[in-house]
């Protein structure tokens, strides 16, 4: 179909649960054609919607919007400097609306644009934690019930829960013990492994909560546990150590989360350091590197797991399902459960069955938005509590 333009651009704020999503819509000038993205970045989304309503909206009426790759490559340098994770979720809410709106055109789901399927359903990993070991154990037991094959476990969330006293007048904030949660981890892996065997597969997210010494000691030591993998050992400003954790040990290393530049990525992938890569699709700009990335990847035999949580919309789960779907170096997905106020926001949320994700088969992303449904959640311009992170003495931590 020739001659559609780009109408208007929209931005969709809305908070169903509790957690700030930023949602993209973009309008054509063929009636009733219009797709959705997700731009969400939670902590900052208000910096987002700016960026969308008063520079990308202006950059984008009036193209054709069927030139996604023109335009992500333009949008991405209109502003000169680039790679930040503002403007890379201003600009992945467009390019996931675009491929949505390409979708439709070829009255085909995302995914076979792609090439096709390489598998019919998306395994998934879901979140076990607890204040102790037999919480922990049977919130895994439970997943397993569920037909959930593979479960991340965490002792007391990021840093776990350990008993300290700061200093007198220390700052308020989300306060953990590196060397006790460290010491906690193995004992952990040590009583689920005792108890549920090795054909459940086991994850966990260190979520940079460690000196990097301590985490090459901490993959060392959860060799034995085989682990699916350990998730996010490190901040991205310490990759020079990865080479040390591979050099020591074989647990798989899952890197990513926080990445927003594609020098973070390739030297890790290109020199086999990491064996998943899990980036915030959106954080990174959209489908259309994601696409590339998960080819970079998969010619250096490191698979995908894209970053998953509740600070992902429903749009971008679903974006997230066409790619697993379709590269062949899928490994696993986070997921978090959709909840039936979710699911009414966003009609056409996926299905989970038997530990896998399923998409609704429609053409696009397969996923809308109830506009006046979304409003009676209005997002709350909180600061997140536990991004305040900090160590026994008082002194600021990495989140």
């Amino acid at each position: 179909m020739n001659g559609i333009t780009i109408r208007n651009v929209k931005t969709i704020l809305t908070a169903p649960e509790g957690i700030n999503l930023v949602v993209v819509k973009i309008e054509t000038s063929e009636p009733g054609l219009y797709g959705l993205g997700c731009a969400t970045f939670t902590q900052r989304y208000l910096a987002v919607a700016t960026a969308i309503d008063e520079y990308l909206k202006p950059f984008l009426i009036g193209k054709d919007p069927q030139r996604i790759e023109d335009i992500w490559q333009t949008a991405m340098v209109s502003s000169y400097w680039r790679n930040g994770p503002v403007l890379n979720n201003a600009i992945s809410g467009v390019d996931m609306a675009l491929w949505d709106i390409k979708g439709k055109l070829a009255g085909q789901p995302l995914y076979q644009l792609f090439g096709g399927k390489c598998r019919e359903g998306v395994a998934i990993y879901r979140h076990a934690d607890g204040s102790d070991l037999e919480e922990i154990e049977n919130n895994v037991r439970g997943f397993m019930e569920q037909g959930i094959r593979h479960v991340r476990c965490q002792w007391g969330g990021y840093g776990g829960k350990n008993a300290f006293v700061p200093p007198e007048n220390a700052l308020p904030g989300a306060y953990f013990h590196p060397d006790a949660y460290a010491r906690s981890v193995p004992r952990m892996f040590d009583r689920l492994r005792e108890r549920l065997g090795f054909e459940i597969e086991l994850l966990h997210d260190v979520h940079e909560r460690l000196a990097p010494i301590e985490t090459v000691r901490l993959a060392k030591q959860l060799e034995p546990y085989r682990l699916f993998f350990l998730e996010d050992p490190l901040a991205p400003e310490q990759l020079d150590y990865f080479q040390m954790i591979r050099s020591q040990c074989a647990t798989p290393i899952a890197m990513g989360e926080l990445f927003v530049h594609p020098q973070e990525w390739v030297p890790l992938i290109r020199s086999g350091l990491i064996d998943f890569i899990r980036v915030h699709v959106s954080a990174i700009g959209g489908i259309t590197p994601a696409r590339k990335l998960a080819a970079l990847s998969e010619a250096f035999s490191v698979r995908t797991a894209w970053h998953g949580p509740g600070d992902v919309s429903p749009v971008g789960h679903v974006a997230n399902l066409h790619l697993d779907l379709s590269v062949p170096n899928f490994g696993i997905q986070e997921w978090y459960h959709l909840t039936d106020r979710l699911r009414e926001v966003f009609p056409g949320c996926p299905s989970v069955r038997n530990g896998y994700a399923y998409i609704q088969e429609a053409p696009g992303l397969g996923i809308d938005i109830d506009e006046k449904l979304a409003a009676k959640y209005p997002c709350r311009n909180d600061l997140p509590e536990w991004t305040l992170a900090r160590l026994p003495d008082g002194g600021p931590g990495r989140p």
